[in-house]
């Protein structure tokens, strides 16, 4: 089992905040986000119904499949973009390791 998993989380102003985490902390992107004051509203608390926790994928490894709620969620953005997710929906483990997103445009 892998010790750490390395998530990279670039804000909107550009900045980079890496974080190292242990693999079977069973916490999602969005809650990392806000366990760091990353400014990611998550009004609907991570049920994929909201998309105030919008993120672009920048690189990744394997990534769970898109379930139906997430997107039609991301269908309603103005600015959904093809690598577009909701970061509620992005759980970390070690799948995720070295993934990079960015925070989407409020």
């Amino acid at each position: 089992m892998k010790e750490l998993i390395k998530i990279t989380i670039i804000d909107r102003e550009g900045v980079s905040h890496v974080f190292e985490i242990p693999p079977d902390i069973g916490i999602s992107v969005m809650e990392l986000c806000k366990a760091n004051d990353l400014p990611v509203l998550a009004t609907c608390g991570g049920m994929a119904l909201c998309a105030t926790c919008h993120v672009l994928v920048e690189s990744g490894t394997s990534l769970p499949e898109m379930q139906n709620d997430e997107a039609l969620m991301l269908d309603q953005l103005p600015n959904m973009e093809p690598n577009s997710r909701l970061s509620c929906q992005l759980k970390i483990n070690e799948k995720t390791d070295g993934l990079v997103v960015r925070l989407a445009e409020e």
